[in-house]
């Protein structure tokens, strides 16, 4: 396993981070996953507010050993739908789902505390404030956020920049071979503010692992029968360069979104399963193999940055010395 640095912080977090939204229970299997997941090298495991009895069980798994991981939990969605003021971005919220993370976690401080979604009612001044105070407090040491748009994340990062706030260091979002829609904005973004990226959905609920593709393959987390074409090219394609690699489906699926720079947030449901998941880490695709996966369904950049891109070489926007530039 190897490590990346946080943003634009001193942490170390390995290439892998481990998700645990469906350990409801501190089971031997459970355990089996933590400590393999350790033992390889890990050490950032990523649960939530809303995750039922996940931050509970991560709580207890980490006993005795929790200082050596990045623990990461969120908050946002509500604590109790009988109360408006139990979910939301704001201040009210944020103080008291962090002070529950905390008690069921059994820590004294979050490594890194994500805010999980985007609440459009709350000013994301407050918000910035609010965690900076919190990581003032000493109880979560970084910031990140998940699932929200490139405008809102870089006016927030741009709000604590400028007012000597903690900014968010990371950036949560889906992103799979399937699923490209954060090389628009969001990714770019990212790499513009040196925020560390973690992807949920690398694997599309198991149809990048090549699983489905199979005769007589059984239903799980998807029904073969309702798979789409782009579906099925997409695994297909994965699972012709996984036979060439001598690797499975999906340690493809995972070196891919390595490749791009993301950390992929696998879940595995058994120990076997992670140990092939570990198996991504250090798997380079050659670069005709990563064309072919690319390519194997459609996707567009779409405007603007398609028509950035098309113009970007162009002497008729930039002169005649634009190819003697060496850009970054």
């Amino acid at each position: 396993m190897r490590y990346r640095l946080l943003g634009r912080t001193g942490l170390r977090v390995s290439e892998l981070f481990l998700g645990a939204m469906t350990y409801q229970k501190p089971t031997a299997e459970a355990r089996r996953i933590f400590d393999l997941y350790a033992d390889s090298g890990g050490n950032v495991v990523d649960t939530a507010q809303m995750y039922g009895e996940s931050e509970n069980v991560v709580g207890e798994l980490l006993q005795g050993r929790r200082d050596r991981f990045v623990l990461a939990t969120k908050y946002t969605p509500t604590r109790d739908r009988t109360d408006p003021n139990a979910a939301g971005n704001h201040r009210k919220n944020l103080v008291l789902s962090l002070e529950q993370s905390l008690r069921r976690l059994r820590t004294d401080y979050i490594d890194l505390y994500w805010v999980h979604v985007w609440d459009k009612h709350t000013p994301i001044e407050e918000t910035m404030r609010a965690l900076d105070d919190a990581v003032r407090a000493g109880k979560i040491l970084y910031a990140g956020v998940s699932d929200a748009p490139a405008w809102l994340t870089s006016r927030a990062n741009t709000l604590a920049e400028w007012r000597g706030w903690t900014p968010f260091a990371g950036l949560q979002v889906p992103y799979s071979l399937l699923r490209r829609d954060i090389e628009r904005e969001l990714l770019p973004m990212a790499q513009a503010y040196g925020m560390s990226v973690a992807a949920w959905g690398t694997l599309e609920r198991g149809i990048l692992s090549g699983r489905y593709n199979r005769p007589g393959a059984a239903a799980s987390r998807v029904s073969p029968d309702s798979m789409s074409e782009r579906d099925r090219a997409a695994a297909r394609a994965v699972v012709e360069v996984a036979g060439e690699l001598g690797v499975t489906g999906s340690q493809v699926a995972l070196a891919w979104v390595l490749g791009r720079g993301v950390h992929p947030i696998v879940g595995a449901s058994s120990a076997e399963q992670l140990k092939d998941d570990l198996g991504a880490s250090g798997l380079a695709l050659p670069e005709e193999a990563v064309r072919r996966l690319e390519s194997a369904v459609a996707f567009e950049l779409g405007f603007p940055r398609d028509f950035v891109e098309e113009v970007d070489r162009s002497p008729d926007i930039y002169g005649d010395a634009v190819h003697l530039l060496d850009a970054r």
